[in-house]
């Protein structure tokens, strides 16, 4: 099982989101902010193959609510950092699916 404990992630682009992760046992939770997102947290477990399975809520700099599930499968890179590819899905009156990833920060 991969220890996400202490680990920091962001996503592609200029305004990007960065999350730090915290683990306790296969329990699993983070908090994020940046971009268009102006608080988020994750909560969730790990499996013993490092998969996380978590939900999500976010709350945006208009005001917007977002609800969500989040499959995220590390990937293991050259320089023992990780990436992780997060297949989601949204609820609510904007709901959505798609996939997104995750780089891990040195």
């Amino acid at each position: 099982m991969i220890d996400y404990n202490g680990r920091r992630f962001r996503s592609a682009g200029e305004d990007s989101v960065i999350a730090r992760y915290h683990q306790h046992g296969n329990l699993v939770w983070a908090h994020f902010a940046g971009g268009d997102v102006r608080r988020g947290t994750v909560n969730g477990t790990c499996d013993t193959e490092g998969v996380l399975h978590l939900g999500y809520t976010m709350v945006l700099h208009d005001g917007e609510v977002i609800c969500g599930y989040t499959r995220s499968t590390p990937i293991p890179g050259p320089d023992g950092r990780i990436s992780l590819c997060e297949q989601w899905r949204r609820y609510g009156p904007n709901a959505a699916t798609g996939t997104s990833y995750l780089e891990e920060l040195p």
